[in-house]
């Protein structure tokens, strides 16, 4: 897992959860998927690379 979900106002139960970027498309979406499966398209401000 690459990533880590940053909203809290969407998914706030997923807030620091760790993701990955599966895909990118326009309008700055992303494909993101999460440690127990769960995928959804989402903006990519939602998520930041883990340091």
């Amino acid at each position: 897992m690459t990533h880590k979900w940053r909203w809290k106002k969407y998914l706030p139960e997923r807030f620091g959860s760790r993701c990955r970027v599966l895909a990118t498309g326009t309008m700055n979406s992303a494909l993101v998927e999460f440690e127990d499966g769960a995928k959804f398209i989402t903006s990519r401000y939602a998520v930041r690379r883990l340091t």
